[in-house]
């Protein structure tokens, strides 16, 4: 390789870890005849060399969910951008036992640092006091984790939901919640909760739903027999999808007998019928700064406790009527 590019050893050592000192026309020639040559990395002989496997270890829950699998691609391609592989064990559920698990395997790998995605309550526990050297960072995760933590905000997501259909003038706002053992489900109640006593507004039980369209749709069946039903604020664009049809084939119509709005600004939620007004979660920041926190914390040695919140916004569509 040094040979045909006509460089030193060194100096293809520097190319291929990106080293700023070579000059521009020498990077070329070195990648040109890496191009030639059709050479790949050892990535294995490296590690060896460096003491460093350039990995990160994720522990994701094993399902189909928009938000969690979002979050598991986010990271994914932030790690991948900072030079990085990454290694994946999937969980049917977060608990002590099972992260646990999962970090031995990781370790196994001699991943240099681990985000878990922990949208479950009950993580928090399972969180606590784990043992590993690696930088840790808790997805989606309890603020008050004994460890790093990025998350989107969910309390100020459902509140602005909710504050945009108390301003449409409607008296009080309904809620169909997510599974109450979600982080994400309980931050949206207390949200929705929060902008209805602030103006004075009824609260009314929220109905329960586990982020499904069927669920939804069950959920808007019984939301249609309420006359006194004009707005809600459905906890997951999904539900709010199974919402509508109830909605429809009851013939309420959206929006001029009932608001909709949703959550997570799914990329078919512009093409729902009508287009769904929802709260947008910005899933490539949590990716980057999950993966951010974790190189600081290699770059320092440092495994302080960060907390990186990142802010929802509004989307507003079709399903809700336009401002008077």
């Amino acid at each position: 390789m040094a040979h045909f590019a006509g460089v030193s050893h060194q100096t293809v050592s520097r190319v291929l870890n990106h080293h700023p000192s070579v000059r521009d026309i020498t990077r070329a020639r070195v990648l040109a005849a890496i191009e030639q040559l059709g050479y790949r990395p050892n990535t294995a002989a490296r590690a060896l060399a460096s003491g460093r496997t350039k990995t990160l270890g994720v522990v994701a829950l094993d399902t189909g969910l928009y938000g969690p699998v979002s979050t598991l691609f986010a990271i994914h391609g932030a790690a991948q951008r900072a030079g990085y592989f990454v290694s994946v064990v999937a969980v049917h559920s977060i608990h002590r036992a099972s992260v646990m698990e999962a970090l031995r395997r990781l370790t196994g790998q001699s991943v240099e640092g681990i985000a878990i995605i922990a949208p479950f309550s009950a993580a928090h526990e399972a969180l606590s006091d784990l043992a590993t050297e690696a930088p840790v960072v808790a997805v989606e995760g309890d603020p008050g984790a004994n460890m790093s933590v990025v998350m989107v905000d969910q309390v100020a997501g459902a509140k602005l939901a909710t504050e945009h259909l108390l301003s449409l003038g409607y008296e009080t706002v309904f809620h169909i919640s997510g599974p109450e053992e979600w982080q994400e489900a309980k931050g949206r109640v207390a949200g929705w909760r929060e902008a209805l006593e602030a103006a004075g507004a009824d609260v009314v039980p929220p109905l329960s739903g586990d982020w499904t369209a069927r669920s939804g749709y069950e959920a808007g069946q019984v939301l249609a027999k309420i006359p006194d039903a004009r707005a809600v604020f459905v906890a997951n664009d999904q539900m709010a999808l199974g919402v509508l049809r109830a909605l429809s084939e009851k013939g309420r119509a959206v929006p001029e007998d009932v608001a909709v709005v949703g959550f997570d600004d799914i990329d078919e939620a512009a093409y729902f019928t009508p287009p769904l007004t929802t709260v947008r979660q910005d899933f490539q920041r949590v990716g980057a700064a999950a993966v951010q926190v974790l190189l600081s914390q290699l770059r320092t040695g440092d495994k302080c406790q960060e907390r990186v919140v990142i802010e929802p916004v509004l989307v507003r569509r079709q399903s809700t009527p336009a401002a008077g």
